[in-house]
């Protein structure tokens, strides 16, 4: 079986610069492609190495919400530089009202500035949303969107908003972290998912899995226990579970959905 990570951090330094071990591990594994997000411009040159070393590195440009207060004046023409180095996607970028003291009010003129540079490029766009799905699809609707697709990373929203957003566009991602089991209506929202709109995610180096589906075990320099991104095929085995399906039926949907959102980045 190929599997395919729609949404991960490989350059985080949390991983202690061991991302080519990572990497031999995730091709062992049978990861074959992994969507590797910048969040601020201080880490999008790092995605953009990665990319260069390792054909498994699909890489994406873009500002998360919870580092907007680092943008740079240019941060927007850095944006569309970093773009045209290498094939590549947008974000992830989004909106955010969970976190407490994040200011809300620059991160739609921020969200919408990358969704148009995704729509003129035609490049999908990750979207990160936490408590604000209301206000994410109203952005969506009234701007323009890539004709490719975009794609909502770890899906936290209702199962009732699904066949919109679907229609906007939309690829719905499913985290391992949602196999745990207080995330029960998490799982459930995913039932509601079109087969043809669903990803598979590890958003490593967070969002664990339960322990009892851990396959690799990494351990940062802090001491803290890390998301190994080659864990993505217990991501599939856990929610193929759920599911009722052999994994087998399901990574291959995944593999054309993934294909269909991003395949036409090198």
């Amino acid at each position: 079986m190929n599997f395919y990570d729609a949404h991960n951090h490989l350059q985080d330094d949390r991983f202690g610069g061991r991302q080519a071990e990572l990497l031999a591990a995730c091709e062992q594994a049978g990861v074959r492609r992994m969507v590797v997000n910048g969040a601020c411009e201080s880490d999008w040159p790092q995605v953009l190495a990665l990319a260069r070393q390792s054909k498994l590195v699909l890489p994406s440009f873009g500002y998360h919400p919870w580092y907007l207060h680092e943008r740079t004046p240019d941060w927007l023409k850095q944006l569309e530089h970093f773009l045209d180095q290498v094939p590549s996607a947008v974000g992830e970028t989004g909106l955010d009202r969970w976190k407490p003291d994040l200011p809300y009010a620059p991160q739609e003129e921020a969200f919408v500035a990358q969704l148009s540079v995704a729509a003129r490029r035609n490049l999908p766009v990750s979207i990160h949303c936490l408590q604000t799905w209301g206000r994410l699809q109203e952005l969506l609707g009234d701007n323009g969107r890539p004709a490719c697709g975009f794609v909502l990373h770890s899906y936290g929203g209702s199962a009732e908003m699904i066949p919109n957003l679907a229609k906007l566009g939309a690829y719905f991602s499913f985290p391992g972290y949602f196999l745990q089991a207080r995330k029960l209506r998490q799982r459930e929202t995913f039932k509601h998912v079109p087969r043809d709109r669903l990803l598979i995610e590890t958003d490593a180096p967070d969002q664990h899995l339960p322990d009892e589906r851990i396959r690799f075990t990494l351990t940062g320099q802090e001491g803290k226990a890390l998301n190994h991104p080659a864990n993505l095929a217990a991501v599939y085995a856990g929610l193929a579970e759920f599911l009722g399906e052999p994994v087998e039926s399901l990574a291959a949907r995944v593999e054309e959905n993934f294909q269909r959102v991003f395949g036409k980045i090198g």
